[in-house]
């Protein structure tokens, strides 16, 4: 019973988060973890017991098949890619794309050859080692462009996914990168199929409904810039005026700030470790930070989501969130 003194507005505020909270809470009885599965399934089972619930699962040997799995190498890179120009994202502390100083902060980037970034990720010299994080993580279907010679060692879709959504990948990106290199939180608009080729990847996973307990900053835009001594420096994009400011999730699930952020204390995060070999099918609209070991190699294929009722869904509780 809500008490005679509260305000209907208050009593509002309380209902909701009740709902809030038993949505979540119905969610992880019904996705307690991540299920892991030896190997895949066929397009319509996958379909029908993971896309259609928008439930992630880790699966086991998709891709033996790939002459990537056992050629992807320093060496391998050297001899094949070594003159390729590739493009490098270079960060003071790891987190491209993330909230730093109230801003939203992208990476410098830099283009150079794949054998210079070898250099700089193997390099055991530290009195000699560049400044900052460096991590290829370009998200414009890299694979395709600036690796292209690679594309002959892996598949250019995976079958059943591409038969299961319905359609070929929007994007196949290459990933490799330094320990440090995190993804910060935040959720696509993508079907995504992780497959790790070489080390391993920790996924801290957020199920949409979580949604009203993941905070969120209005923030300008700013990339890094390293100065002639070595250090870096926050430089603010010019014109970015407020109807053009980046709302991006301001909690760092390996450090939640609870104080600031008590409502996160609700969230029920899950974990999975990704390993070489293994591929995670990771929903559209799951919310996901990435960690990964040093020299960790990895494709991904993006799918486009289908706007469909679960986006109506999606949207209606990001209104109810906003109004609490």
């Amino acid at each position: 019973m809500f008490s005679c003194r509260m305000s209907e507005t208050e009593i509002s505020r309380v209902a909701l988060d009740e709902t809030f909270l038993l949505l979540s809470l119905e969610m992880k009885e019904l996705y307690p973890s991540v299920e892991v599965l030896d190997e895949p399934l066929d397009p319509l089972t996958f379909y029908r017991k993971y896309v259609s619930q928008n439930r992630p699962v880790l699966i086991k040997n998709v891709f033996n098949h790939w002459p990537a799995l056992n050629n992807w190498s320093e060496k391998y890179f050297r001899e094949k890619i070594g003159k390729t120009q590739v493009t490098v994202a270079v960060t003071p502390n790891g987190y491209a794309d993330a909230i730093n100083d109230g801003k939203f902060v992208m990476p410098e980037e830099r283009r150079m050859e794949m054998s210079q970034f070898l250099d700089i990720l193997f390099n055991t010299d530290q009195t000699n080692k560049p400044s900052g994080v460096f991590y290829i993580q370009k998200q414009n279907s890299n694979l395709h462009d600036e690796f292209a010679e690679l594309m002959k060692d892996v598949d250019s879709h995976i079958d059943w996914g591409s038969q299961a959504f319905g359609a070929k990948p929007d994007a196949v990106n290459f990933w490799m990168g330094d320990r440090n290199a995190v993804t910060s939180m935040h959720r696509d608009h993508y079907e995504n199929l992780y497959c790790v080729l070489s080390g391993e990847k920790i996924f801290t996973l957020l199920a949409p409904t979580d949604l009203p307990f993941i905070p969120y900053e209005s923030c300008s835009s700013a990339v890094y810039r390293e100065t002639t001594e070595g250090h870096f420096e926050i430089v603010d994009i010019e014109d970015c005026h407020e109807d053009h400011k980046v709302q991006w999730i301001a909690i760092d699930p390996l450090r939640p700030d609870l104080k600031k952020y008590p409502q996160y204390a609700q969230a029920r995060p899950l974990t999975v470790s990704v390993k070489a070999g293994e591929t995670l099918y990771l929903p559209s609209l799951w919310f996901h930070h990435v960690q990964q070991s040093h020299g960790c190699i990895a494709v991904n294929y993006w799918y486009d989501m289908d706007f469909d009722i679960k986006w109506a869904y999606y949207k209606f509780l990001e209104k109810l969130s906003s109004a609490s």
